[in-house]
């Protein structure tokens, strides 16, 4: 039997457990036929991706990217525009600040910042504790740098105007998944099982720290960009500052550190942050929904994708 049909039966198995791994992902009651529906989407959009090729981990088997996908469904649907993988474009080639998947797409190698572009052509860097907030002519450009604090505090609609002024584009949600499991597919960047550490996927909790007093009423805008929130010590980390959290295609922190908005017009952001790995599915399978385009708060970041040029 060939690798690619093997790898095709992979999947389709991968779909055929779905209902048997939904039973333990959430309360039988809260995942509806239009949940199971979204999460069997998922994985026929991230089909091609993996086409073909051997792989160390098959999409069945634990420590796949396709199984942690099948082992979450929310309890609410909300429509998610998965987008579509590209085409495979032989002799594909990337900027030096982004990583290519699989000859495809190029997806940038760290969790944006951003610089201030003003009106007479300067630039200067922006704060990444504050919101972006365009005013007399400024545009902010998105970049891939290691070792520098990302842009939390931005929203979707930020995020990709920021990407398309540096002359790339957010990824596709499918686009994200694939590029964070690697090549081969893992459920995590740096392999298939889950290592606490690897990834900075724990750590101080600054709305305890600083916002307790207005939790019982529940925290609003204000709180939850309070600038206080990155900067405490033990929150959000440098890019590139987990060196081991990184796939073969040389991404990093492409789970933990920062939430990564996606292109989805409804609202998705992936990978979770840095508390909170797998309460909405597990490692580069972690996806929330239902969050306005133009949400954001201390937790939201993004990175860009870019079409490979041949």
């Amino acid at each position: 039997m060939g690798c690619g049909r093997r790898a095709r039966l992979g999947v389709l198995a991968a779909v055929a457990v779905l209902a048997t791994s939904l039973a333990s992902a959430a309360p039988p009651e809260s995942v509806s036929a239009e949940s199971r529906a979204q999460v069997m989407t998922a994985l026929r959009a991230l089909e091609p991706a993996f086409t073909g090729k051997t792989r160390r981990v098959f999409a069945s088997n634990p420590g796949s990217i396709e199984l942690a996908i099948a082992s979450y469904a929310p309890p609410r649907p909300h429509a998610v525009d998965e987008g579509k993988l590209p085409n495979v474009r032989p002799g594909a080639r990337c900027p030096a600040d982004m990583a290519l998947f699989a000859s495809r797409f190029c997806v940038d190698k760290y969790e944006g910042s951003l610089v201030e572009k003003l009106a007479d052509g300067t630039t200067r860097p922006h704060s990444p504790y504050h919101t972006p907030a365009p005013a007399d002519g400024t545009v902010y450009l998105a970049r891939s740098v290691a070792g520098v604090v990302p842009q939390g505090y931005i929203s979707a609609a930020q995020a990709e105007s920021a990407c398309k002024a540096a002359g790339k584009r957010l990824c596709h949600p499918v686009e994200w998944r694939a590029a964070c499991g690697g090549t081969e597919g893992f459920a995590y960047p740096y392999g298939p099982t889950r290592v606490p550490g690897k990834c900075h996927d724990s750590g101080a909790t600054p709305m305890l720290t600083y916002h307790a007093d207005t939790m019982k009423r529940g925290w609003g805008t204000t709180e939850l960009n309070d600038p206080r929130n990155n900067q405490l010590e033990g929150s959000l980390a440098k890019t590139g500052a987990s060196p081991d959290c990184v796939n073969d295609i040389g991404a990093y922190d492409m789970v933990g550190n920062l939430h990564e908005w996606t292109a989805d017009p409804n609202g998705t952001f992936q990978g979770g942050f840095w508390l909170d790995t797998s309460q909405h599915g597990d490692g580069c399978a972690y996806r929330t929904i239902a969050h306005a385009f133009d949400y954001h708060d201390y937790s939201t970041g993004f990175r860009c994708c870019a079409d490979a040029t041949p």
